[in-house]
């Protein structure tokens, strides 16, 4: 049996999972082990992951427990809130690693993640919003914002869902490590 290839033009792009915003949103532990999952997902799968530190040099960089699930990811400081505002992150995402499909994770999502969302529909991207896999202070604002992204164009499932439709098959090379990421991340 030949390994499938990853899917050309598919990224998971994980939104300023930095510590000091972790322990900000509501339940910011839960957020960080389920990226975590979603991180090393992709990485199993082969799939392309990038990072966004908002502020970096003031609010510090990304969880390390996310980073050293995938040694060697693109980590893009910005400023802006969406990451597609940012010039050279657009064009690294975009232009240089031609990516089709977005998978985003991380926080907030009222703000960083729904205004990268949008941002990347306006470039023509596909996106996926992993829903078990982002966080908010305020869990109303992130309902609002959800029922928004939907509207736009933006599907909104369960980072599982995404994995499993991924792989497809029970024969993926892949299927029995991803099943114990799934039991250990439960």
């Amino acid at each position: 049996m030949i390994a499938p290839q990853p899917p050309t033009g598919t990224l998971l792009l994980c939104i300023d999972l930095q510590p000091v915003f972790l322990r900000a949103v509501v339940d910011g532990g839960r957020v960080q082990r389920r990226c975590e999952f979603a991180v090393a997902s992709a990485v199993g799968l082969g799939l392309p992951v990038a990072f966004t530190e908002q502020v970096p040099q003031k609010l510090g960089g990304t969880a390390p427990a996310l980073l050293a699930l995938a040694p060697g990811a693109a980590t893009h400081g910005k400023t802006s809130f969406s990451a597609f505002a940012d010039e050279g992150i657009c064009d690294a995402l975009v232009r240089q690693q031609r990516v089709e499909h977005l998978l985003l994770c991380g926080i907030e999502t009222p703000i960083c993640v729904y205004q990268t969302a949008i941002a990347a529909l306006a470039e023509g991207l596909q996106v996926t919003l992993l829903s078990d896999c982002i966080g908010a202070r305020h869990p109303e604002d992130s309902a609002a914002c959800l029922v928004a992204l939907r509207s736009a164009g933006v599907h909104v499932l369960p980072s599982e869902t995404i994995y499993y439709s991924l792989l497809r098959d029970v024969r993926h090379p892949f299927f029995k490590p991803y099943t114990q990421l799934v039991k250990s991340h439960a």
